[in-house]
């Protein structure tokens, strides 16, 4: 049987961010971290909102496709450097994509829409854009909140708490809510959010 240009492109997505050097290991296995991202977006998205459609779930498997080869430590370490670095990021992580879009098949509107959803255009005003932001906030609470814990104070915490639960809709609030976190950082995040 022959591969579709989804199934062609999601394995594409996934051989260029097995290339990771970073490793992060979850119940005990170790992954590439960039994979690992990868599929807890998609996994995120298609639990979140089945009927996601095929632009978004190439855009939740993209979104952080090659990170490392665009080092933090490459921009002034402030905060004029660091909002430099993800436009940057933003503009190479579609480009990637597009180079194995292409490759794949697909047409250059579909590569144009998987484009503006990676460069999270039109937040809040897009359905899509929104939707593609609630996962990447979801999977940044389920997964990478605790390790932030641990490296910021308790100020900077709830700040970017508050950041990230302003950046999604209300569903997806929603859904942050049925995370299992650990008491403490619920605690943390009602205190952010003066629940």
């Amino acid at each position: 049987m022959t591969a579709t240009p989804f199934q062609n492109a999601s394995k594409w997505i996934d051989a260029e961010n097995a290339q990771d050097p970073n490793h992060e290991t979850y119940q005990a296995i170790t992954y590439p971290k960039e994979l690992l991202y990868s599929n807890r977006m998609y996994e995120r998205l298609m639990d979140f909102h089945p009927n996601a459609s095929e632009e978004v779930q190439i855009a939740s498997k993209a979104q952080h496709i090659c990170r490392w080869k665009i080092a933090r430590e490459s921009y002034p370490m402030n905060r004029v450097g660091y909002l430099k670095w993800r436009e940057d990021l933003k503009k190479f992580h579609a480009k990637t994509t597009a180079v194995i879009l292409e490759k794949a098949g697909y047409s250059e509107e579909f590569i144009a829409r998987v484009s503006f959803l990676i460069e999270k255009k039109l937040l809040k005003k897009d359905a899509e854009t929104q939707l593609l932001e609630d996962v990447i906030c979801l999977v940044f609470l389920e997964y990478y909140l605790d390790p932030f814990v641990h490296k910021h104070d308790r100020e900077k915490m709830k700040n970017i708490i508050l950041k990230t639960w302003l950046k999604m809709s209300e569903k997806g609030q929603q859904e942050a809510l049925k995370i299992n976190y650990s008491a403490a950082n619920l605690e943390l995040i009602k205190e952010s959010l003066e629940l």
